[in-house]
C-alpha cells in the first residue's frame, strides 16, 4: 500500500528536522525548541532583554522564548501567555488561555501592576496547507498584538514579533511605522533558508 501524501510530507519533515543543525543543537543544550537561536539572533541584535526587564511572551508554548529570557531576566517579571499548555519554568507565570481575550488583558494588567518593557511573540496561525493563507492569517496575529502593545508597553518599549514576508507585509510593517519612532526587520541565521518569515522589532511608542 502507498504511503499518503500527508504521510510522505510529515515523514520529509522529520528527516529534515533531525539533519537540521540548530535542531540538534536545541536538543543537545536542554532548549524546548530550535525557535530558542531565533531570540538569542535578535537580543544579540537589538540588546532589547535586560536582567530587570519586564516582558510578555506571546504564542509561548512549548517554551523555547521563555526559556532564553529566564536565564536573562533575574529581577524582573516575565508572563507567558499561550493557547496551548506549556510545561513550568522558572521564574514564569503562564497563563493558558487567549491573549486577545478582553479577560486576558485583565489578567496582564493584574500581574504586571504597570505597563512593561518587552513584548515578544513568535505566534503562528495553525497550518492549513495553504501557505499564503497561513502567512496572512500569522501575519494578522502579529498586526493585532502591534495594537495591543499600545496599551501595555511603556513609551521606550520595544515589541517583537515573527512577520512573513507576503502580501500583506507592508501593510503590517505601515501599520508598526504608524505606532513606532524606530522599526527595523531581521531574519536570524537559525531560520530555515527556504522559510519567508522574519521578524519585526519596534522601538519607542509615538505620543498619539
Amino acid at each position: 500500500m502507498k504511503k499518503s501524501k500527508k504521510v510522505k510530507k510529515s515523514n520529509s519533515w522529520k528527516i529534515k528536522q533531525h539533519r537540521d543543525q540548530f535542531f540538534k543543537k536545541s536538543k543537545t543544550l536542554g532548549y524546548r525548541s530550535r525557535a530558542s537561536f531565533k531570540l538569542i539572533e535578535l537580543n544579540q541584535k537589538f540588546k532589547f532583554i535586560k536582567k530587570d526587564s519586564s516582558l510578555l511572551d506571546l504564542g509561548s508554548s512549548p517554551g523555547g522564548w521563555s526559556q532564553i529570557v529566564s536565564g536573562i531576566i533575574t529581577n524582573g517579571k516575565i508572563l507567558s501567555i499561550d493557547t496551548k499548555f506549556m510545561e513550568p519554568i522558572k521564574n514564569v507565570k503562564f497563563f493558558n488561555c487567549d491573549i486577545f481575550d478582553q479577560n486576558t488583558h485583565y489578567k496582564v494588567q493584574s500581574f504586571f501592576k504597570e505597563k512593561i518593557d518587552v513584548i515578544i511573540s513568535d505566534m503562528a496561525a495553525d497550518t492549513t496547507g495553504n501557505k499564503s493563507l497561513d502567512s496572512i492569517r500569522t501575519n494578522q496575529l502579529c498586526s493585532e498584538a502591534l495594537n495591543m502593545s499600545l496599551k501595555i508597553l511603556k513609551p521606550k518599549g520595544v515589541f517583537v514579533s515573527k512577520l512573513f514576508t507576503g502580501d500583506d507585509f507592508i501593510e503590517v510593517k505601515d501599520s508598526a511605522k504608524l505606532l513606532f519612532k524606530e522599526v527595523n526587520f531581521f531574519k536570524p541565521k537559525s531560520s530555515r533558508n527556504e522559510s519567508k518569515e522574519t521578524y519585526i522589532h519596534c522601538k519607542f511608542l509615538k505620543t498619539l
